[in-house]
């Protein structure tokens, strides 16, 4: 039996929409599985990544977004 997989989230903010269309299209941190709360110009990357690297690449691009002022990278590297 195939496992179903979650509708992605939809964006709540105009800025989080940003933000996971940035994330999306990164060729450093397309497809992990993250997550994000964003507004009035501050951004929360929750999830697991494989990388520190990717950790970092997700954190710069999201810093460069216009709009965003401050990003808290709660991000978690996955080992497996």
């Amino acid at each position: 039996m195939p496992i179903a997989l979650a509708p992605a989230p939809t964006a709540d903010s105009p800025l989080e929409k940003s933000v996971h269309n940035a994330l999306q299209s990164s060729p450093y941190v397309a497809g992990a599985r993250v997550r994000v709360e964003a507004g009035e110009g501050r951004v929360r990357l929750h999830g697991d990544v494989g990388t520190f690297f990717e950790k970092q690449m997700a954190q710069e691009v999201v810093r460069r977004i216009d709009g965003v002022q401050q990003v808290e990278n709660l991000l978690q590297v996955a080992w497996t």
